[in-house]
């Protein structure tokens, strides 16, 4: 079952991507689209299954990794006052408007801050694509959204930490801060002397591809830790491409990766995100759907494009930076699941929160295509 699966899902996902390139979209949203057709929700042609879901896993990992392998780490210094405003911006906007929110509709204090946070996460997987596909990923702008993503991701990680312990759960959030401070001490220093050393040592290896495993190996390792250290995969991944980046293997590494991940495991990501949407039972709850969609569209459009203002650059460049902050992706998922274990999202608010999470995900795509069309003027000096 397993196999025809994938064969559906590769078919499906270049027609639909190809289809919408023609439309004058990123592939990404095609991708997206033919997943939710596919699922459950549609035709029932493909389920989402354990096997699949780290098929998926692994599609995004690459994808940052080859995000990071793609970034120039000069580009990045000089971005680093920027990406903190755009990070902190898109936070306090969503999480403020989520709690009034979360208030309004008659939650309880500790659910209303829950909800503000679950907004506040960003995941920007889908925006690298799209950036990918518009030559922006190495631009100002995409070194910046990447930069924010990563601040956004501490940031918010901390607060839900810091709200958990309040809500009753086992969390010491010293513990917490302190785990992420080792694991970026960790990386860098990893980055620095021990990357080029392992992949100085594989390379002379009289074994095909060498050097591609190292990268890989690198790549699992650094989200591996990530992930227990409790940053999100996808920055440990972005962390070993960036430290790959900085080697003469990049290159190498890059392209093989490249065909690797684009063949197989980044389309099953994009599509199984579209196959584990489930529309049953939510009509009772359209507008409260439609008014959290919303929601956190614009906040995090309005917030995220307020710091990049602030930082320097104008309105058009900064709603574009704003757009690809929008989707909440796996990161929001994950803070979802969290709460419904610790009793902070109840079942119908927890399905609610799934279908908002997809929204943004599916908007962010055509929404940078339309504002990154609008830029083209400089960062102000």
């Amino acid at each position: 079952m397993l196999i025809f699966q994938l064969a559906v899902i590769l078919l499906a996902s270049k027609i639909a991507g190809d289809i919408s390139v023609r439309l004058g979209q990123p592939s990404v949203l095609g991708k997206l689209l033919i997943g939710i057709i596919l699922g459950p929700a549609v035709l029932g042609i493909v389920t989402s299954t354990e096997v699949l879901s780290e098929i998926s896993q692994i599609g995004v990992i690459l994808l940052m990794f080859i995000a990071g392998l793609e970034t120039d780490t000069e580009e990045f210094k000089r971005t680093g006052k920027a990406s903190a405003y755009v990070g902190v911006a898109g936070i306090i906007v969503p999480f403020s408007l989520g709690y009034l929110a979360g208030i309004t509709i008659g939650l309880p204090q500790i659910e209303s801050v829950f909800l503000g946070l679950l907004l506040s996460a960003t995941s920007v997987s889908i925006s690298v694509q799209a950036l990918k596909e518009m030559g922006k990923l190495k631009s100002r702008e995409g070194t910046t959204i990447l930069g924010a993503a990563v601040i956004d991701d501490i940031l918010v990680i901390i607060v839900l930490a810091f709200v958990m312990s309040f809500a009753g759960g086992d969390v010491n959030l010293g513990v917490i801060v302190l785990k992420k401070i080792a694991f970026f001490a960790v990386a860098i220093l990893l980055a620095w002397k021990v990357v080029p050393w392992v992949l100085n040592k594989f390379a002379p290896l009289r074994v095909t591809e060498a050097v591609i495993s190292a990268g890989l190996i690198i790549c699992f390792l650094y989200a591996y830790l990530a992930e227990y250290a409790g940053v999100a995969a996808i920055i440990g991944a972005y962390i070993a491409g960036v430290a790959i980046s900085l080697t003469k293997y990049k290159h190498e590494v890059f392209e093989k990766v490249e065909t690797i991940s684009y063949s197989i495991f980044v389309p099953v990501f994009f599509t199984s995100i579209g196959v584990t949407a489930e529309f049953t039972g939510l009509l009772q709850n359209i507008g409260l759907i439609a008014g959290l969609s919303v929601l956190a569209i614009l906040t995090k459009l309005i917030g995220s494009a307020i710091g990049a203002k602030l930082a320097g650059f104008q309105w058009s460049n900064s709603l574009a930076i704003g757009a690809a902050m929008v989707s909440r992706g796996e990161v929001a998922l994950i803070i979802a699941a969290m709460g419904l274990e610790s009793n902070l999202l109840n079942k119908d608010m927890f399905a609610v929160i799934i279908v908002v999470v997809l929204i943004t995900t599916i908007v962010t795509p055509p929404m940078m295509k339309l504002f990154f069309s609008k830029t083209g003027e400089k960062l102000k000096v």
